[in-house]
């Protein structure tokens, strides 16, 4: 068997060194936060030994009401929006995050998630890995 083919069925996997592979065809799915969405694991919670989660999120089906103000109990939380929209609303304001767009959000940041497109795909990192989400109260002035 050659190099090529052997990479090409290659499902994934940690390999030697705590390399991670995640390859597309052969999915791992996960639990998440939200029953209408799909969590798919990138294998960097095994490899990293806890330090750090990566997963692809994804919805066809639109945020039907805001998720309420909460915090998520990490270091931090990156996003990069590879399809579709979110809107995040913060205490200075709302952002609306697009393909192509990403966010660092620092532990502990109030936030709430108010509308998404349709359908959507984004890349979440949180360090660490567990990453424990709690309700909170709206900042003065916002509901």
């Amino acid at each position: 068997m050659s190099v090529a083919t052997q990479l090409d069925d290659d499902q994934g996997g940690i390999r030697a060194g705590g390399v991670a592979v995640a390859k597309a065809a052969h999915p791992k799915m996960v639990a998440g936060r939200r029953d209408f969405m799909t969590y798919r694991e990138l294998g960097v919670t095994e490899a990293s030994e806890g330090k750090i989660r990566a997963q692809v999120t994804s919805s066809s089906q639109g945020l039907s009401e805001p998720t309420g103000w909460h915090v998520h109990l990490c270091e931090g939380q990156f996003v990069y929006m590879l399809k579709g929209w979110v809107n995040l609303e913060f205490e200075d304001g709302t952002v609306r995050l697009e393909a192509g767009d990403s966010i660092y959000i620092p532990g502990g940041t109030p936030h709430n998630e108010t509308a998404t497109s349709e359908d959507f795909d984004l890349v979440e990192v949180s360090v660490p890995a567990d990453m424990g989400t709690e309700p909170c109260d709206a900042p003065a002035g916002l509901s």
